[in-house]
């Protein structure tokens, strides 16, 4: 009897076995939050020489902000999409899978090509150790240079100037709008938040800011007069379009009037089909999207405060009887204070997640012992779903927020139900 694996097989399983080498070999921030964190550029930039310097071969975009990044690249990524161009999208974190954080007009790296770069790294010695987040991104830049990617759309990691993107030269650099994350690495203040932010903004190439504040403003006018470069701030939109949810419609606009900078002209034609085959082109899931109709389920990735008001705002245009709140969070958010900003009349549950950054199962307990609207506490969030969804009427919203952790454990059946 031939008991030989097949091909397909052997390669889905050799992945397998280099996603845990990865996660192993090079700790994820992902995975293990600060410790995971290497600031600065100089071991990204030895390790792209070594594969060739990738980052120049392909015309980039670069996007930084506190939230609503990932949003704006696959905007951008969708519309160039439909303009015909062959377009790379770098975004963190995945949800799912691995594969999801490189892709190419929506389609994902493939499992061999993950375990072929993997294993050319594994054969070279270096003389450093690099992070996980300067191995993903620079296997994304050699697979968009080896696959003649006409441009690459790439978010930042964490922050911007330390961040290990911040070596491409691109055609234009977006930051979206500064808020509170992250202050253990890039400040406790906003306006230091937004210097770390405006590292990205380099000299004699274009910036575009899509929030203009009392705060921030002169410090992004600063760093752009000191890189004499242009920088151009969002003009407000009155035209709504149809088709995605309204804080959806600052990140569209930013994708837009950003291409505009560099010349590239976006008709209505082509807003309609990139937001029709958004998710064909771009793979962006998890965004005040709905996973059941009836009780209607809501996922969202909102994970620290600014995000939550940005999704409770959303909500009030909403209909709904009652509103119930399932919440998972990373032990290094304040997520005492990001519950506190949940309406009184909601429902409250706590969630434990998988990945071992989750806020664990005692402490949850512990905030629920304080906090009166905790209603329970649980230890996996498809449990939480079944139990609250037996309890909950056609018309009542249940919504799932505070980490994308929590929603990678959603089992995707719940999908097609």
């Amino acid at each position: 009897m031939n008991m030989s694996i097949s091909p397909v097989k052997s390669v889905h399983n050799k992945y397998h076995q280099t996603i845990d080498w990865l996660f192993q070999q090079f700790p994820s921030y992902q995975e293990i939050g600060a410790e995971a964190y290497k600031p600065g550029l100089e071991r990204v930039e030895k390790l792209l020489s070594t594969f060739g310097n990738p980052h120049f071969k392909t015309k980039t975009i670069h996007v930084a902000g506190t939230n609503g990044k990932g949003s704006t690249c696959s905007f951008i990524a969708s519309i160039l999409t439909e303009k015909g161009e062959k377009v790379g999208l770098f975004t963190s974190p995945h949800i799912f899978d691995f594969k999801e954080r490189i892709r190419i007009n929506g389609t994902t790296i493939s499992e061999d090509d993950v375990v072929s770069f993997c294993a050319k790294l594994q054969e070279i010695e270096l003389p450093f150790q690099p992070s996980f987040f300067e191995i993903t991104f620079v296997m994304a830049m050699e697979y968009f240079a080896t696959q003649n990617c006409t441009y690459a759309i790439i978010e930042t990691g964490l922050g911007g100037r330390l961040d290990a993107t911040n070596v491409v030269q691109p055609l234009l650099s977006i930051i979206t709008n500064i808020g509170l994350d992250h202050q253990q690495f890039l400040g406790h203040s906003i306006a230091e938040i937004a210097a770390e932010k405006a590292g990205i903004i380099k000299k004699n190439i274009p910036v575009f800011v899509a929030e203009e504040t009392a705060q921030t403003k002169n410090i992004f006018l600063t760093h752009a007069q000191e890189k004499q470069t242009s920088i151009n701030f969002l003009k407000p939109s009155h035209t709504k379009v149809d088709g995605i949810a309204n804080y959806q419609q600052t990140n569209l606009q930013t994708a837009i009037q950003a291409l505009s900078i560099i010349d590239i002209d976006v008709i209505d034609a082509e807003v309609s089909l990139a937001l029709k085959n958004l998710f064909k082109n771009t793979g962006l899931f998890g965004r005040f999207q709905e996973i059941k109709s009836s009780p209607r389920i809501i996922i969202d990735a909102a994970h620290n405060e600014a995000g939550i008001k940005i999704l409770l705002k959303e909500l009030q245009d909403t209909p709904h009887e009652k509103l119930k709140f399932i919440v998972g969070s990373s032990g290094d958010k304040d997520l005492k204070k990001l519950i506190a900003n949940l309406p009184q009349s909601s429902e409250l549950y706590l969630c434990v997640f998988k990945n071992e950054r989750s806020t664990t199962y005692h402490e949850l307990s512990e905030l629920a012992a304080e906090n009166g609207s905790v209603k329970k506490v649980y230890k996996e969030i498809n449990q939480a779903i079944n139990e609250i969804v037996s309890d909950t009427l056609s018309n009542e919203t249940i919504v799932i927020c505070g980490s994308f952790f929590l929603i990678s454990d959603i089992k995707l059946s719940l999908l097609n139900q």
